[in-house]
């Protein structure tokens, strides 16, 4: 029983130079003149902890929402060739495209659901108001780049939005564009007629 205890000791010891030979640091010579191995080991863990918790720290600042001085949250969206860009910022729900209201502007029923898609799937009809400019494309196209735009503010405004905007598919840009005329072709696919005499 006393070889047991003794063998122990001495591999205890053994384990104490190794490592204070790995580590010249000054905090590791403290600890092994103390006698305390038990010490040197913990500081090593609540460094590790410390550094895990980094990267935490900064995903949080990652996610704070982007204000502008005058209160706005900026952001461009896509469709097709259209190309919107996009203010919002807290208010009573009016959408004012290119200067006009979107009444106006795009008069199909359709056309205003999709604007407002984002804002259903978010909870929050008619508490921003919406100031953009359009350009390209024609209005179905318009509207969907309008779409795109007012998701992605909304994240940036309110980044707790993002899960539920993203699950819509409303963040995602809809790479599906007019597929290009190939010589030889009247246009992408279809062929010239055929005659057979």
């Amino acid at each position: 029983m006393a070889d047991e205890i003794n063998a122990i000791a001495e591999a205890l010891k053994e384990a104490e130079a190794a490592k204070a030979a790995e580590a010249d640091t000054p905090e590791t010579t403290k600890a092994s003149d103390s006698g305390a191995g038990d010490a040197k080991v913990t500081n090593v863990a609540l460094d590790t902890g410390s550094a895990e918790r980094a990267p935490a720290d900064q995903e949080i600042a990652a996610v704070e929402p982007k204000i502008d001085e005058h209160g706005r949250s900026y952001a461009t969206g896509k469709r097709k060739d259209a190309v919107a860009r996009v203010w919002i910022k807290p208010g009573s729900g009016r959408i004012e495209v290119n200067g006009r209201d979107v009444e106006t502007y795009f008069a199909r029923p359709v056309l205003r659901m999709i604007l407002a898609q984002p804002f259903e799937a978010a909870e929050r009809k008619n508490q921003y108001d919406v100031k953009c400019t359009v350009k390209g494309g024609g209005l179905s196209g318009q509207a969907g780049a309008v779409r795109h735009g007012i998701s992605k503010a909304l994240t940036l405004y309110e980044p707790s939005l993002r899960p539920a905007l993203k699950s819509g598919g409303f963040l995602t840009r809809d790479s599906r564009v007019v597929e290009r005329k190939k010589y030889g072709r009247r246009k992408a696919r279809r062929s010239f007629q055929f005659s057979k005499r």
